[in-house]
This record gives structure tokens, sequence and C-alpha cells, in this order.
């Protein structure tokens, strides 16, 4: 399948950050990837064309990586984690308070943040990866802005 192919070239590097993001490492989100695409590869004759190859390719690799998160037991983000001083010069506290209000939004405002902000897929394209309607995708959004607005606020008057 040649256009599957050209997606998973194409877009490798954006799959791989969402699922690094999604299952909470580096090897664990390659592997997500490749599973996904192991398994389309095995599925293409169910495939319907009535829909976009690549948000096929998101709903898989985002599935993958959700397996690969409940293997490791964890949350994609360990708000643990988050909490320590940042070993990266630049970074304050509030990148760490924003990456620590991501990990704890509910799974479907944290992966339509992923999809949209780190994979740039627009609504519709969201919605068809993580089966659901485009109006649910604009809601979650909207509550996960909100919350992380909340949080940058409390961040900020406590500085």
């Amino acid at each position: 399948m040649v256009d599957l192919e050209s997606a998973y070239r194409d877009r490798y590097p954006d799959f791989l950050r969402v699922a690094t993001a999604i299952s909470g490492g580096a090897e664990s989100g390659r592997d997500a990837v490749h599973d996904a695409f192991v398994d389309l590869i095995r599925a293409r004759e169910s495939y319907r064309r009535n829909g976009h190859l690549e948000a096929w390719a998101w709903a898989a690799v985002v599935n993958a990586a959700r397996k690969q998160a409940r293997r490791r037991g964890s949350l994609p983000l360990k708000e643990e984690a988050l909490d320590r001083p940042s070993t990266n010069e630049g970074e304050d506290g509030r990148h760490g308070a924003v990456r620590a209000a991501i990990a704890r939004l509910p799974e479907r405002q944290r992966l339509a943040l992923f999809l949209r902000y780190y994979a740039d897929l627009d609504y519709a394209s969201i919605a068809e990866a993580l089966g659901t309607a485009p109006g649910t995708v604009a809601a979650a959004l909207h509550a996960a802005h909100e919350t992380l607005r909340q949080t940058l606020q409390e961040v900020d008057s406590n500085d």
C-alpha cells in the first residue's frame, strides 16, 4: 500500500512525537509507531477508503501508544517527574506547571491536544483518529485550554 508507506515516511517524526508523549517514553513511542503500522499493513484490506488514510493511521498510532502506556502502568506524563526541577536551561516554573497540568488532563483532552499541536491535525482528522465527532474535539480542546489558562493564571499570581 504505497499511500500508507508515504504517510509513514512523511509523518514519522510527528507519529513518533505524539506516540512518545502518549506512551511516556521514547522507546515505547517507537514501539507504538512500529506496532501501529504493522497492524495497519495487516489490516490494509479492511480500509474502507471513506475516510482519510492519515486519520486511520493516526487512530492506529494513538491506540498503540495508549496500549504501551497501559503496559508501562503509568500516566503518559508522570506528574512526579514533571514536579522535579528542570535540567533544561531556560525552563521556568511556568513551563513545568503547564506540563503538569497537561499530565492531569482527562485522556480525551490530552489526546486532542497532542493531535492538534504535536501532529498539527485539523478537528475533522482528530475526530476521525479518536472515533468521535468534530464537536466533541472542539469541546475537549476548549476545556483543555480553559484548564491550562487557569493554571497559568495561578502560576503568574504566585510569582
